[in-house]
């Protein structure tokens, strides 16, 4: 606003003597910005003047937009670039009745969305507006949400959307700045926005979990990428409050419910591939905690030969998993890559002509052209009941999740003796440890050297970032316990050409968000049930009697499988030593 003073001088009567000349001054208000805003209107209402004479000349219908009411959901129609490029917007729809708004028909980019819609099964309701009727509506593409929510609890992710937004998180830095970002928007829809950039992070960076955790006085946010937990960013109690509310509606738990635990489950459809999230929410001593499980099925999509499995084990497992009969057994503990085995296993064996069934509980990844099962435990439909009951639908491959009790373990070990392959896990440290804990669980040891096959253990290990690894020369202390596993090894053709000078160790780049890893491999150690191990299994023998007894099958142990990875610059020895105990 400017300020003027006008002043009048009041000249003296000619008749008069002459005295002081008064002057009077006032001041005079010129609101600029109240007269651009008055020039604005003006200008635009001659653009909606001329609009409706253009309307009439086309004979479509007139819409100030201004005015209008529009359908944010309904934006999801034509993407925000296409709408800018071709001038046209969706204002609403139902049942596939949809109203548009467009600046002029003979635009040809225009005819061209207009068809496309037309192609899609739209049944267009077109209406003639002015660009800063456009304008006005082009804004509210920024209110649209990522996702929609769908039956069931899906959230429907638009792909151009989310593809942009996962092309563009590269690293925490990315994230922490989205989040930010839509922190300081004070508008309801700010909170979907919120999960959507976590979610959306988490499958950008690879991550397995989201762990959301209340502390005192703030809120952490952390992924766990390649079995390890990364602190993201903190946030506020209010944010969480909201946050956590939206979690439990989209995944079905109860709001009311703070003190007890909760499970439930939402998916994402993203490219024509659905990203199933678990939710678990546990009380906590300053609120609940919340951790999200990403199962993507990328993540599953690994075949037996990029598991990192040595080549002499690669062969044996390549020729067991092919005999038409018996069990091979994956073990070790939660996170360590067993379900990522048995998939791997399921797809080496998946042929048109093979039956194959599997029992999980949960259902993790869904393959095509395998029949899957979701076992209860809390209900009637066990994993006993479901193996039994899968037996009759004349099965030639038995995936089961996990071999728990003693009924699961010998209804598994029938069906592996009378003429199918059986695939399972079991909770042991070791490859020798299995034939113990299959005794423990009641199996006869006299037919476990029949039904099994082949006993494997494995671990995760995470590999060292390529870009940023850098080669030390360990001390002495360092040689001496690696030549301690070398020495141990009774095929020396495993480390024929292996260097044994250098070991590598993280550094950190921006390529592993500064972490020195990116990626895992698996250390893997096996025992084949042969003619030994039948004869140790009756005298009921210890794990270690049982590792020492088939060392003669020349098989890896994880200790030693491992230091050839470390020698090979593949993992570093401190993250070996993390997962498996080096003597």
């Amino acid at each position: 606003m400017r300020q003027w003073f006008v002043c009048f001088l009041q000249p003296t009567p000619y008749n008069l003597q002459p005295i002081p000349v008064t002057i009077r001054c006032m001041v005079i208000n010129f609101n600029e910005d109240r007269q651009s805003q008055r020039i604005s209107e003006l200008r635009r209402r001659e653009e909606e003047n001329l609009t409706k004479m253009l309307a009439h000349k086309y004979n479509l219908p007139y819409l100030d937009l201004s005015q209008a009411p529009v359908n944010i959901d309904a934006l999801r129609i034509i993407p925000e670039k296409t709408s800018r490029e071709a001038f046209i917007v969706a204002l609403d729809e139902t049942d596939k009745r949809v109203q548009i708004a467009i600046l002029t028909p003979a635009n040809e980019k225009t005819k061209e969305v207009l068809q496309n819609l037309e192609q899609r099964r739209y049944i267009p309701e077109v209406f003639m507006v002015s660009k800063s009727s456009l304008e006005h509506v082009w804004k509210r593409y920024s209110e649209l949400s990522y996702a929609s929510e769908t039956k069931g609890g899906a959230i429907d992710i638009s792909s151009d959307q989310i593809t942009d937004l996962v092309a563009n998180v590269k690293k925490f830095e990315d994230i922490i700045t989205l989040i930010d970002q839509t922190l300081k928007e004070k508008k309801s829809y700010r909170i979907s926005r919120i999960l959507e950039i976590i979610v959306a992070g988490a499958i950008a960076l690879n991550a397995s979990d989201v762990h959301i955790e209340p502390e005192e006085d703030y809120v952490r946010l952390r992924y766990r990428l390649d079995g390890t937990l990364t602190n993201v960013l903190n946030f506020d109690f209010d944010t969480y409050k909201l946050l956590g509310s939206r979690i439990k509606l989209i995944s079905n738990l109860k709001l009311n419910i703070k003190d007890e635990a909760q499970d439930g489950r939402f998916s994402i459809n993203l490219d024509d591939m659905d990203i199933e999230v678990r939710t678990s929410v546990l009380p906590g001593a300053y609120a609940e905690s919340i951790v999200l499980r990403i199962l993507n099925p990328n993540n599953i999509a690994v075949s037996l030969d990029e598991l990192g499995i040595n080549n002499k084990l690669l062969e044996v497992m390549k020729r067991e998993i092919s005999k038409p009969n018996g069990m091979i057994l994956t073990t070790g503990p939660t996170g360590s890559g067993k379900t990522t085995t048995l998939y791997a296993f399921l797809k080496t064996v998946h042929e048109p002509g093979v039956k194959i069934i599997t029992i999980e509980d949960p259902i993790e990844y869904h393959l095509p052209g395998i029949v899957q099962t979701q076992a209860d435990k809390d209900g009637e439909y066990t994993f006993a009941n479901g193996l039994r009951s899968s037996l009759r639908q004349d099965p030639d491959v038995i995936m089961i999740g996990e071999i728990r009790d003693s009924e699961t373990a010998r209804i598994a070990v029938n069906a592996a003796l009378t003429g199918h392959i059986v695939f399972s896990t079991l909770h042991t440290n070791t490859a020798a440890g299995t034939f113990p804990r299959l005794i423990d669980l009641g199996v006869d040891s006299k037919i476990i050297s029949s039904a099994l096959n082949l006993a494997i253990a494995q671990r995760l290990v995470r590999k060292l970032c390529p870009h940023c690894k850098k080669q030390v020369v360990p001390d002495e202390k360092t040689k001496a316990r690696i030549q301690t596993v070398l020495v141990g090894i009774t095929d020396k053709t495993y480390i024929e050409g292996v260097q044994r000078e250098h070991i590598w160790e993280p550094v950190g780049c921006p390529e592993c968000n500064n972490i020195g890893y990116k990626g895992r491999i698996g250390v893997f150690e096996a025992i084949i049930a042969d003619e030994t191990l039948e004869k140790l299994l009756t005298s009921y023998p210890s794990e270690r009697e049982i590792f020492e007894g088939t060392r003669h099958q020349n098989l890896l142990s994880m200790a030693e499988d491992g230091v050839i990875k470390i020698l090979q610059g593949v993992t570093s020895l401190a993250e070996l030593e993390r997962v498996v105990e080096i003597e």
